[in-house]
């Protein structure tokens, strides 16, 4: 008996997903798995054409900016068009900075506030007519661990408070799109071993890092794209307005 995949015949939108090492791209991969067509989207030097032929012919790569609402828009039109509806989207783009408090500029605010928050704002709105005429959808959106523990590994102050408002966000969008079967949940991922971060974490404190994880050791873009897959399936479908924490127990709340 053959068992069927959790995703068939469902389209799937992630974006900032060409980063062949990045969640992004982890997550685009395993949705596939799964059977969704993905379409990847992020910024023309990235190449999400390039990352989604690595898919595999059924899946598409646009161009898109996601701090720029017109964009975001011809984005969703364009993935209706080719691949017929939108069932899941990704909020997975975003942007982070190591800075202290006082060093944090308009425009570093600026960069990093409007690709995590009003990026995951614009691509939501973009879909949410769609999803509502289908009845249906799921939105998983990206925050991070430092949204809940204020920091403390990479990003700066305004990194957390974009993760934060990310957070709140999803869970306003849910409470309001419930009645329409659209499903909006968080992932909160702790330090997981991307080209983000790479080479970023000195020795010394890797070792402190890593003490405070219970599991031992740094996550995976694949631990990632599991829980996005879990919730983005009908395995999921009694739950929205949850964040689901993958951080291998560095935050037990």
């Amino acid at each position: 008996m053959s068992q069927s995949l959790l995703l068939d015949g469902k389209v799937a939108i992630i974006t900032g997903g060409a980063g062949l090492n990045g969640l992004g791209f982890a997550t685009a991969k395993m949705l596939a798995a799964q059977g969704a067509r993905v379409a990847i989207l992020d910024l023309e030097q990235a190449n999400p054409a390039g990352a989604a032929a690595e898919l595999g012919p059924q899946h598409i790569g646009l161009v898109a900016n996601v701090t720029d609402k017109a964009s975001c828009e011809a984005a969703a039109a364009e993935v209706v068009k080719q691949l017929g509806s939108i069932d899941v989207l990704v909020n997975n783009a975003g942007i982070t900075q190591p800075r202290k408090m006082l060093d944090i500029t308009g425009a570093d605010y600026d960069a990093v506030l409007d690709v995590s928050l009003r990026g995951t704002l614009y691509m939501s709105q973009a879909v949410v007519p769609t999803m509502q005429q289908q009845k249906s959808g799921s939105i998983v959106c990206i925050s991070s661990v430092s949204a809940q523990r204020g920091g403390g590994i990479l990003g700066g102050p305004h990194y957390s408070a974009a993760k934060a408002g990310v957070l709140g966000l999803a869970r306003a969008m849910a409470r309001e799109y419930g009645a329409d079967n659209i499903r909006v949940n968080c992932i909160t991922p702790g330090l997981i071993a991307t080209d983000i971060n790479k080479g970023k974490i000195p020795e010394d404190r890797r070792a402190a890092i890593l003490e405070s994880i219970p599991l031992g050791h740094i996550g995976e873009p694949n631990d990632v794209a599991g829980c996005v897959v879990f919730l983005a399936s009908p395995l999921s479908k009694y739950c929205t307005g949850i964040t689901l924490d993958v951080n291998g127990g560095m935050l037990i709340h």
